[in-house]
């Protein structure tokens, strides 16, 4: 069985042996759009519609010779990744779009960050891709350009250009640049192909973002978790590139957002209790990139609602302290962590005494952090309020 990656100029994409395998064959597979480049085949047609199992179990029964055809290269997030798994076949590949693309575009392409955005959410992809130079997209029908550059504006990325290439090397091929606000209003094809490349310097939001960036409740600000304390609280999570986090009591957002940052391929859900400090998040939240799903609600409550977590923040509790933390143990993943901010020496014993009930083992740091503030020509240090960090894992002996 072969797999054969094909052009949007149909034949004269193929070499002569490819179109004689595909003459010898008495099955042909491939969307609707691949089959219609071979009018006059002589054998079974078969159209892959929706998902691939049901293809797939009857490739698996197949003893004649069939042939696969597919776009591009099908295993660059096509479809030969998943049937080279499930069924024993060679794989022949084309160009793929990107390729074609940065040919298009007369540059070098092994520098660009590819993304997929066909058949997938945008959700997260702002943090993904900050920052890149060169980002590569494949889009479909409803996460087209015009969606793309409204995404990109509404997290205020104007310091890329789009290269937009549609119907690669078919009739109506077209390339061409455009500002993201062009592109938001512009018609497209559907088949199509965006680069965004960078034109100018955006923001740089490092680690430990400065307190005084975000914004907060006014006019008693403070409601924060402070730079310092942050950064020991996210490094106590240990976030992976694709962790799943939970940030409850998300407040302005601020561990939210720089977890976010620190896990690109990840995910970040919070939650807040109160209307108008997850109004401040959202502002927080598209001023420094960080596509992230918040709701409002009053913990555990709401929870139930985000996939198990590699890591949890708790920034407040809201009263519910045992009730949050037992749900919070039951759906951590195995291997993850949780990091509670306690202010009090109250509920720090309620949360040690919680946590020890849930069957985790606890490290506990307390943390006095002041700041030099100039007086009189001099200097002078400043307290911030002292907090408990409480980091908690589940004890080795626990089975599932």
């Amino acid at each position: 069985m072969k797999l054969i990656g094909i052009g949007d100029n149909g034949q004269s994409s193929l070499l002569p042996q490819y179109l004689e395998w595909i003459e010898e064959s008495e099955v042909l597979v491939g969307g609707e759009r691949m089959l219609s480049f071979f009018p006059n085949y002589r054998g079974e047609k078969v159209v892959i519609k929706g998902g691939l199992q049901t293809v797939v179990e009857r490739l698996q029964k197949e003893t004649r010779p069939t042939v696969v055809l597919a776009s591009g290269d099908p295993l660059f997030f096509g479809i030969g990744s998943y049937l080279s798994k499930k069924i024993n076949m060679e794989v022949y590949p084309y160009i793929s779009s990107i390729q074609l693309a940065f040919a298009k575009m007369g540059e070098s392409w092994q520098d660009a960050f590819v993304v997929s955005v066909h058949g997938r959410s945008m959700k997260g992809l702002a943090q993904k891709i900050d920052g890149k130079r060169k980002i590569a997209l494949l889009t479909d029908r409803e996460n087209n350009p015009n969606r793309l550059a409204d995404y990109l504006l509404s997290f205020g990325m104007t310091e890329y250009r789009a290269f937009v290439a549609e119907n690669l090397e078919g009739e109506n091929e077209k390339t061409g640049w455009y500002e993201l606000e062009e592109m938001r209003q512009h018609e497209f094809s559907s088949l199509n192909v965006v680069v965004l490349k960078k034109a100018a310097e955006g923001p740089v939001w490092p680690l430990g973002i400065e307190d005084r960036e975000f914004s907060q409740r006014k006019p008693d600000k403070g409601l924060i978790t402070k730079k310092e304390i942050r950064v020991l609280s996210l490094h106590a999570l240990r976030l992976q590139k694709d962790s799943t986090v939970w940030d409850i009591g998300t407040c302005t957002g601020s561990i939210a957002i720089e977890a976010a940052r620190l896990a690109p391929e990840g995910q970040v859900f919070a939650i807040e209790k109160n209307e108008p400090d997850l109004e401040n998040f959202f502002q927080n939240q598209r001023k420094f990139r960080a596509d992230i799903t918040a709701i409002h609600g009053k913990a555990p409550d709401g929870l139930e609602n985000f996939p198990d977590p590699d890591a949890i923040f708790i920034g407040g509790t809201g009263g519910e302290m045992a009730d949050l933390i037992h749900v919070c143990c039951q759906r951590l993943k195995r291997g993850g962590r949780i990091v509670l901010n306690a202010a009090t020496i109250e509920n720090l014993y309620r949360a040690n005494e919680a946590f020890a009930q849930a069957g985790y083992q606890t490290s506990i740091m307390h943390a006095q952090i002041s700041r030099s503030k100039p007086i009189l020509g001099m200097s002078r240090f400043v307290p911030l309020n002292p907090i408990y960090i409480i980091t908690a894992e589940r004890k080795e002996e626990m089975h599932e």
